[in-house]
């Protein structure tokens, strides 16, 4: 169900075919292209899911940027010397804050709108048989353009991706306070549509192999997330959709998990990104980024005081020894002002890396799990919004949350004994809910940088301190947001130019509309 090698020669040959057939990039040659603004129609839907699939989970370039460099340092999962990771000092580099917006609109969202689009069952001559290929494609589009949102706050949705069909090609950004509520309808709708009498994907869906009812659960758990998101902003929509997903049906254990499992090659398509990014050679027992993306002293240092046995799992010392997180904030010369002898490279040996198993080529993408579900069901129970024990759910999410890592490798499951131990020295208080909850989601939720850093927005869980590198963006505070790609200003100054007089200044400092204290 989870594996990409038999379709990849024709992925491969449909990406070429996408490339030419639905690049609707913002440049007057294509608007000149001779082409059926329908030619998209003739591919085959599953084809088409499983590439965008593909796209969403990313190459090496966006993860490189946006996952890692930016909010896995921002979010202390990581921490870098290496003053390219800007993200770790609050510093801005342009390519790097516009590598989620290139790859989005110029690859995935514009392909999902014209999936969305040649499988719709309104439209005149439609396939009935293609229902749920329309229904997955529509839950697929949501979370890909919940991920844009989230990054940058207005940004073109409605009429995003649709440079062949309608011809628009500078499209309007949007307000989030309209973008989220049409993703939630998105999903409640898309939801209604699953038919499993109806054909699926197969193997084509790379998620979950065309199990209709595993889409079903995704969907509604991805809109207890988007609904969870407005919890400040919008508490009375947010109550009604978060009502809805709980009713509807959400994740219920471990086997409901949305990921991709990856392979290693022929192409860099197939592989993890973040895999990508480190690129173990086992061979050498080393990355080819080893004094890069270590993981940082806050987040071992939480697991070490929360005698959390995660740790041994996630933290690899190359010298063997006990685990040292890095600090934040701090450059080739000036570790020596926290560590003297990091110069050294056997010193640099002493300090956690991850453990290589959770980011190999081949390992999994991982888009949401179990884990998170419980925590935001724990949450909606704190809230009055459901009903039951938070503390109930709370337990049940740790231990998914330490159970979820046998997606990557059988060899880093937990035990029960160690869970129930963990379980018995950290237990619930429902007096401290926030914490609590927003603290384990953060860990369960490493890696899954997109989620850690908007989820750590909203709560603002755990208690990060942070970082004043000299010539910061930000004042020494922690980002809001990632800028604006700097050549949209000529691009589609109209959008760009109501979306900051809407929105505010485009810097890394400026709340989104859920974004507030």
């Amino acid at each position: 169900m989870k594996t990409i090698k038999t379709i990849y020669i024709k992925i491969v040959a449909l990406s070429m075919l996408l490339m030419v057939s639905l690049n609707a990039c913002n440049t007057d040659n294509l608007k000149e292209l001779n082409v059926d603004p329908r030619v998209a129609s003739e591919i085959d839907p599953g084809f088409i899911l499983a590439y965008t699939q593909l796209q969403t989970s990313g190459e090496r370039f966006e993860n490189w940027r946006t996952v890692m460099i930016f909010q896995s340092v921002m979010i202390q999962h990581f921490a870098a010397l290496a003053t390219y990771w800007v993200g770790d000092k609050y510093l801005h580099n342009d390519q790097y804050t516009a590598a989620l917006w290139d790859r989005a609109y110029v690859n995935y969202i514009k392909d999902l709108v014209n999936l969305v689009d040649i499988t719709d069952p309104n439209k005149e001559g439609a396939d009935p048989a293609d229902i749920n290929y329309h229904a997955i494609a529509r839950i697929w589009k949501a979370f890909a353009f919940q991920r844009v949102t989230d990054i940058y706050g207005d940004v073109p949705y409605f009429d995003a991706g649709k440079g062949f069909i309608d011809q628009n090609f500078f499209p309007d950004y949007d307000p989030q306070e309209e973008i989220y509520p049409d993703l939630v309808n998105e999903l409640e709708v898309a939801a209604g549509m699953l038919d499993a009498s109806q054909p699926n994907p197969g193997s084509q869906d790379l998620i979950y192999g065309g199990d209709i009812e595993k889409w079903r659960k995704f969907a509604y758990s991805l809109m207890l997330r988007i609904g969870m998101r407005m919890s400040k902003v919008a508490p009375n929509m947010a109550q009604e959709y978060v009502g809805k997903a709980i009713a509807g049906g959400v994740m219920t254990s471990n086997d409901d998990i949305c990921y991709i499992q990856h392979t290693d090659g022929p192409e860099g398509i197939n592989r993890n990104g973040i895999g990508e990014v480190f690129n173990y050679d086992a061979g050498s027992n080393s990355y080819t980024n080893d004094d890069q993306g270590v993981l940082s002293k806050t987040f071992i240092d939480w697991l070490l005081a929360h005698n959390d046995p995660r740790v041994e799992k996630l933290s690899w010392v190359k010298n063997g020894g006990p685990h040292r997180g890095l600090p934040n904030g701090y450059d080739g010369n000036t570790i020596e002002n926290f560590d003297p002898q990091y110069t050294t490279s056997a010193r640099r040996d002493d300090y956690s890396r991850i453990n290589p198993l959770f980011v190999l080529r081949e390992s999994p993408m991982v888009f949401q799990t179990y884990a998170e579900v419980e925590f935001l069901y724990a949450e909606a129970i704190e809230r009055g919004w459901a009903t039951g024990s938070a503390a109930d759910h709370y337990r049940a999410g740790v231990t998914a949350a330490m159970k979820q890592y046998t997606v990557y490798d059988p060899s880093l499951e937990i035990s029960d004994l160690d869970i129930t131990l963990y379980l018995t020295l950290n237990p619930y208080n429902s007096s401290d809910w926030g914490r609590i909850l927003g603290e384990q989601y953060w860990a369960a939720t490493l890696l899954n940088e997109y989620e850690a850093y908007a989820n750590w927005r909203r709560t603002g869980y755990p208690e990060l301190t942070p970082v004043n590198y000299p010539g910061n963006q930000t004042d020494g505070t922690i980002p809001r947001r990632l800028r604006y790609p700097g050549a949209e200003a000529a691009n589609n100054p109209e959008g760009y130019s109501a979306a900051i007089a809407r929105q505010g200044p485009d810097t890394y400092t400026t709340r989104m509309w859920w974004d507030v204290e």
